[in-house]
């Protein structure tokens, strides 16, 4: 989202003092619920931060109209500082109460500044956004998006008019909206950020790991794999770890083991091994599985089973050495999942930073379900 506007109070403050005009109380308490606040958006401290933008609003209701810019900006304030508190949409069912505040506070700050401002004026995009992201219902949020998209575009800023869009598919995109025309709004703003921004730009490189995001998933994958070879390396030339990186390489082991491009596979599956700083010790994490076969003569008798397999994952992320210790069902169940098991890939267990072989164990259960 657009950065919130900070409360043009400091004029207003020197005026005060200029003038040698008599601070009442409440005024003074005002200034420094408010100088608290900007206090803590100087140190981060993200509950400090929305507890005084918290009570700035709540004393600013007492000095400021209710429907000037001045209480607008402060519930844009206190608006911004909820969401970094509360998890991203979807929500948590915990989080409802606190999300719903905001969503308050943006439409307040929304129908002030189109008094002031005016119905078509860029400072609506802030609330629009805002509004959007905290909004329950997802038809609300798109009505919100599709007003900032609006807006934007009666300006000549190609990069604002990205970034909306931008946003409006990430709000959209798990919802039951999702149509082409809000896939389109990802691959409208790659292309401006292409033609606008370096290589290396963090926005570039985000929208082209969503760009190649959709393209895995419409399973165009002649056109997925350049976009997420592109994240790699930019995420590599930027030197550090971002979980688009880390899914990247997860969607290149899928994308080359389904092409039969093991070599290519295992060089991904080594790097996302590596790219977990926190964990110099890591037991190896599956990356690709297929599921096996079902008996067709196990499946017209409506015969279940399962099979337990020791595996030995070796330095690259191959299953080397499976070992049925424990299967019920029949031998054909056995033989169907020994065929399977070694198509899938695992990014290898790390001990003290690197590869090494390990064993793990793994459960293939087969039903069919009679009802």
């Amino acid at each position: 989202m657009l950065d919130g506007k900070i409360l043009p109070l400091a004029s207003l403050f020197a005026l005060t003092l200029s003038t040698s005009l008599p601070i009442n109380a409440s005024e003074n308490t005002f200034s420094q619920a408010y100088s608290d606040y900007q206090t803590a958006l100087k140190q981060g401290d993200h509950a400090q931060i929305e507890a005084s933008a918290k009570r700035a609003f709540e004393l600013g209701e007492a000095q400021y109209a209710k429907d000037s810019v001045d209480l607008a900006n402060l519930a844009m304030n206190w608006a911004g500082a909820i969401e970094k508190q509360v998890a991203p949409y979807p929500f948590a069912e915990k989080n409802l109460p606190q999300t719903a505040k905001a969503n308050e506070l943006y439409q307040l700050a929304l129908t002030n500044y189109k008094v002031h401002y005016g119905k078509e004026a860029l400072e609506l995009i802030d609330p629009l956004l805002g509004a959007a992201q905290t909004a329950a219902e997802a038809k609300d949020a798109k009505n919100d998006l599709l007003d900032a998209i609006t807006i934007a575009e009666k300006s000549d800023n190609k990069k604002l008019i990205a970034d909306i869009k931008m946003a409006a598919f990430n709000r959209l995109s798990n919802t039951e909206l999702y149509t082409r025309s809000v896939r389109s709004y990802a691959f409208e703003a790659y292309e401006t950020y292409k033609e606008i921004l370096p290589e290396n730009a963090l926005d570039r490189v985000k929208a082209t790991y969503v760009v190649g995001a959709v393209e895995y998933a419409e399973k165009h994958d002649d056109k997925a794999i350049p976009l997420l070879l592109e994240v790699v390396k930019q995420f590599e030339a930027l030197n550090y770890t971002h979980p688009y990186a880390l899914s990247a390489h997860a969607y290149l082991v899928e994308l080359y083991e389904r092409q039969g491009k093991r070599e290519e596979s295992t060089a991904h599956c080594i790097a996302i091994g590596k790219m977990r700083p926190w964990a110099d010790t890591q037991e190896q994490q599956p990356i690709f599985r297929t599921a096996p076969d079902y008996p067709v003569s196990y499946a017209k008798q409506g015969k279940n089973g399962f099979v337990t397999l020791n595996l030995t994952i070796d330095e690259m992320g191959f299953v080397r050495n499976p070992e049925v210790i424990e299967s019920k069902g029949g031998m054909q169940f056995e033989k169907s999942t020994l065929k399977m098991i070694d198509k899938w890939r695992y990014a290898p267990k790390f001990e003290n930073g690197k590869p090494v072989a390990a064993q793990t164990r793994v459960r293939i259960d087969y039903y069919i379900d009679k009802s």
